[in-house]
Protein backbone atom coordinates (compact mmCIF):
# COMPACT_ATOMS: atom_id res chain seq x y z
CA UNK A 1 0.00 0.00 0.00
CA UNK A 2 1.20 3.44 -0.76
CA UNK A 3 2.29 5.53 2.19
CA UNK A 4 -0.62 7.41 3.69
CA UNK A 5 -1.41 9.88 6.41
CA UNK A 6 -1.79 6.99 8.83
CA UNK A 7 1.96 6.79 9.19
CA UNK A 8 2.79 4.53 6.30
CA UNK A 9 0.82 1.35 6.90
CA UNK A 10 2.78 -1.47 5.32
CA UNK A 11 0.17 -3.62 3.63
CA UNK A 12 0.68 -7.35 4.10
CA UNK A 13 -2.85 -8.70 4.37
CA UNK A 14 -3.63 -7.85 0.73
CA UNK A 15 -0.41 -7.48 -1.26
CA UNK A 16 -0.51 -5.80 -4.63
CA UNK A 17 -1.10 -2.32 -6.04
CA UNK A 18 -3.80 -0.11 -4.64
CA UNK A 19 -6.31 1.37 -7.05
CA UNK A 20 -5.24 4.77 -8.25
CA UNK A 21 -7.20 7.84 -7.29
CA UNK A 22 -8.55 9.26 -4.09
CA UNK A 23 -11.05 7.16 -2.16
CA UNK A 24 -13.19 8.57 0.63
CA UNK A 25 -12.52 6.88 3.93
CA UNK A 26 -15.20 4.37 4.84
CA UNK A 27 -16.70 4.48 1.37
CA UNK A 28 -16.22 1.95 -1.39
CA UNK A 29 -15.43 3.22 -4.86
CA UNK A 30 -15.62 0.54 -7.52
CA UNK A 31 -16.68 0.46 -11.15
CA UNK A 32 -20.43 -0.02 -11.29
CA UNK A 33 -20.98 1.73 -7.94
CA UNK A 34 -21.19 -1.45 -5.89
CA UNK A 35 -22.63 -0.68 -2.46
CA UNK A 36 -20.91 -1.66 0.74
CA UNK A 37 -23.72 -4.03 1.66
CA UNK A 38 -23.25 -5.80 -1.68
CA UNK A 39 -19.52 -6.04 -1.05
CA UNK A 40 -20.14 -7.50 2.40
CA UNK A 41 -22.44 -10.13 0.90
CA UNK A 42 -19.81 -11.00 -1.72
CA UNK A 43 -17.06 -11.06 0.89
CA UNK A 44 -19.05 -13.54 2.99
CA UNK A 45 -19.06 -15.82 -0.06
CA UNK A 46 -15.26 -15.64 -0.14
CA UNK A 47 -14.88 -13.02 -2.89
CA UNK A 48 -11.34 -11.73 -2.34
CA UNK A 49 -11.88 -8.69 -4.55
CA UNK A 50 -14.78 -7.65 -2.32
CA UNK A 51 -12.70 -8.22 0.81
CA UNK A 52 -9.93 -6.12 -0.72
CA UNK A 53 -12.37 -3.28 -1.48
CA UNK A 54 -13.63 -3.30 2.13
CA UNK A 55 -10.06 -3.38 3.38
CA UNK A 56 -9.03 -0.40 1.23
CA UNK A 57 -12.06 1.60 2.37
CA UNK A 58 -11.43 1.17 6.10
CA UNK A 59 -7.74 0.46 6.69
CA UNK A 60 -6.72 4.07 7.39
CA UNK A 61 -9.29 4.56 10.12
CA UNK A 62 -8.51 1.21 11.74
CA UNK A 63 -4.80 2.02 11.67
CA UNK A 64 -5.39 5.41 13.32
CA UNK A 65 -7.30 3.76 16.16
CA UNK A 66 -4.61 1.11 16.62
CA UNK A 67 -1.88 3.75 16.64
CA UNK A 68 -3.70 5.87 19.22
CA UNK A 69 -3.97 2.87 21.51
CA UNK A 70 -0.49 1.45 20.89
CA UNK A 71 1.52 4.62 20.30
CA UNK A 72 3.93 2.64 18.11
CA UNK A 73 3.82 2.10 14.36
CA UNK A 74 4.90 -1.55 14.43
CA UNK A 75 2.28 -2.49 17.00
CA UNK A 76 -0.37 -0.47 15.18
CA UNK A 77 0.37 -2.35 11.95
CA UNK A 78 0.16 -5.70 13.75
CA UNK A 79 -3.12 -4.78 15.44
CA UNK A 80 -4.58 -3.48 12.18
CA UNK A 81 -3.80 -6.69 10.34
CA UNK A 82 -5.14 -8.82 13.18
CA UNK A 83 -8.36 -6.78 13.26
CA UNK A 84 -9.02 -7.40 9.57
CA UNK A 85 -8.19 -11.09 9.85
CA UNK A 86 -10.67 -11.48 12.70
CA UNK A 87 -13.29 -9.38 10.95
CA UNK A 88 -13.20 -11.43 7.77
CA UNK A 89 -13.24 -14.67 9.79
CA UNK A 90 -16.33 -13.44 11.65
CA UNK A 91 -18.03 -11.81 8.68
CA UNK A 92 -20.81 -14.44 8.52
CA UNK A 93 -21.87 -13.30 12.02
CA UNK A 94 -22.23 -9.64 10.92
CA UNK A 95 -25.94 -8.86 11.47
CA UNK A 96 -25.97 -5.49 9.65
CA UNK A 97 -27.64 -3.81 12.62
CA UNK A 98 -24.88 -1.20 12.30
CA UNK A 99 -22.62 -0.27 9.42
CA UNK A 100 -19.76 -2.57 8.48
CA UNK A 101 -17.32 0.19 9.48
CA UNK A 102 -18.77 0.49 12.97
CA UNK A 103 -18.74 -3.29 13.44
CA UNK A 104 -15.14 -3.47 12.20
CA UNK A 105 -14.14 -0.63 14.51
CA UNK A 106 -15.37 -2.49 17.61
CA UNK A 107 -13.27 -5.50 16.61
CA UNK A 108 -10.23 -3.28 16.02
CA UNK A 109 -10.70 -1.63 19.40
CA UNK A 110 -10.85 -4.99 21.16
CA UNK A 111 -7.77 -6.27 19.33
CA UNK A 112 -5.80 -3.10 20.08
CA UNK A 113 -6.72 -2.85 23.77
CA UNK A 114 -6.08 -6.53 24.44
CA UNK A 115 -2.88 -6.42 22.41
CA UNK A 116 -1.37 -3.42 24.16
CA UNK A 117 -2.31 -4.89 27.54
CA UNK A 118 -0.41 -8.09 26.70
CA UNK A 119 2.59 -6.18 25.37
CA UNK A 120 2.79 -3.99 28.48
CA UNK A 121 2.55 -6.99 30.80
CA UNK A 122 5.45 -8.59 28.94
CA UNK A 123 7.53 -5.43 29.01
CA UNK A 124 6.84 -4.94 32.70
CA UNK A 125 8.31 -8.36 33.44
CA UNK A 126 11.46 -7.38 31.56
CA UNK A 127 12.09 -4.21 33.56
CA UNK A 128 15.17 -4.55 35.75
CA UNK A 129 15.33 -3.40 39.34
CA UNK A 130 17.48 -0.40 38.38
CA UNK A 131 15.04 0.60 35.67
CA UNK A 132 12.15 0.26 38.09
CA UNK A 133 13.89 2.60 40.51
CA UNK A 134 14.39 5.09 37.70
CA UNK A 135 10.72 4.87 36.77
CA UNK A 136 9.85 5.55 40.39
CA UNK A 137 11.90 8.74 40.51
CA UNK A 138 9.52 11.67 40.97
CA UNK A 139 11.87 14.16 39.31
CA UNK A 140 10.06 15.69 36.37
CA UNK A 141 11.84 16.04 33.07
CA UNK A 142 9.40 18.20 31.14
CA UNK A 143 6.33 16.79 29.42
CA UNK A 144 7.29 13.69 27.39
CA UNK A 145 6.06 11.78 30.43
CA UNK A 146 2.56 13.12 29.82
CA UNK A 147 2.02 10.97 26.73
CA UNK A 148 3.02 7.79 28.56
CA UNK A 149 0.92 8.70 31.58
CA UNK A 150 -2.08 9.44 29.36
CA UNK A 151 -1.80 6.10 27.55
CA UNK A 152 -1.58 4.26 30.87
CA UNK A 153 -4.42 6.28 32.37
CA UNK A 154 -6.67 5.38 29.43
CA UNK A 155 -5.64 1.73 29.63
CA UNK A 156 -6.43 1.67 33.36
CA UNK A 157 -9.97 2.97 32.89
CA UNK A 158 -12.74 0.42 33.46
CA UNK A 159 -13.53 -1.28 30.12
CA UNK A 160 -16.86 0.50 29.64
CA UNK A 161 -15.40 3.94 30.37
CA UNK A 162 -12.40 3.30 28.14
CA UNK A 163 -14.44 2.11 25.18
CA UNK A 164 -16.84 5.06 25.30
CA UNK A 165 -13.98 7.53 25.76
CA UNK A 166 -12.06 6.19 22.75
CA UNK A 167 -15.11 6.03 20.52
CA UNK A 168 -16.47 9.48 21.45
CA UNK A 169 -13.44 11.65 22.11
CA UNK A 170 -10.94 10.07 19.71
CA UNK A 171 -13.06 8.84 16.83
CA UNK A 172 -16.05 11.15 16.96
CA UNK A 173 -18.89 8.67 17.38
CA UNK A 174 -22.12 10.10 18.77
CA UNK A 175 -23.64 8.72 21.95
CA UNK A 176 -26.48 7.27 19.88
CA UNK A 177 -24.00 5.41 17.65
CA UNK A 178 -22.04 4.19 20.66
CA UNK A 179 -25.24 2.97 22.25
CA UNK A 180 -26.17 1.04 19.10
CA UNK A 181 -22.75 -0.63 18.90
CA UNK A 182 -22.40 -1.48 22.58
CA UNK A 183 -26.05 -2.26 23.30
CA UNK A 184 -26.44 0.47 25.92
CA UNK A 185 -28.61 3.58 26.28
CA UNK A 186 -27.18 6.87 25.02
CA UNK A 187 -27.58 8.21 28.56
CA UNK A 188 -25.35 5.41 29.83
CA UNK A 189 -22.77 6.33 27.23
CA UNK A 190 -22.86 9.97 28.36
CA UNK A 191 -22.47 8.98 32.00
CA UNK A 192 -19.53 6.69 31.25
CA UNK A 193 -17.82 9.42 29.23
CA UNK A 194 -18.29 11.91 32.07
CA UNK A 195 -16.78 9.46 34.57
CA UNK A 196 -13.92 8.56 32.23
CA UNK A 197 -12.98 12.22 31.78
CA UNK A 198 -13.23 12.84 35.52
CA UNK A 199 -10.95 9.90 36.28
CA UNK A 200 -8.40 11.02 33.68
CA UNK A 201 -8.41 14.56 35.10
CA UNK A 202 -7.79 13.14 38.55
CA UNK A 203 -4.92 10.89 37.43
CA UNK A 204 -3.30 13.62 35.36
CA UNK A 205 -3.96 16.51 37.75
CA UNK A 206 -0.27 17.12 38.34
CA UNK A 207 0.13 18.07 34.69
CA UNK A 208 -2.41 20.88 34.98
CA UNK A 209 0.03 23.48 36.23
CA UNK A 210 0.56 22.32 39.79
CA UNK A 211 4.28 22.32 39.10
CA UNK A 212 6.73 23.87 36.68
CA UNK A 213 9.69 22.19 35.06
Amino acid sequence: MEQSATGGFDETLYPGPVSEGCQNEGQVSEPGSVSESQLVARAIEGDQAAQRALYDAHVDRVYRLAFRVAGEEDLARDFTQEAFIRAFDRLPTFRRESSFGTWLYTIAMSVSLNGIRSVRRLRTREVTLDAAETLGDRKRVADPDLKDRLHKAIEDLPPGYRTVFLMHDLEGYTHEEIGAVLGIQSGTSKAQLFRARARLREVLADFAGAWTA
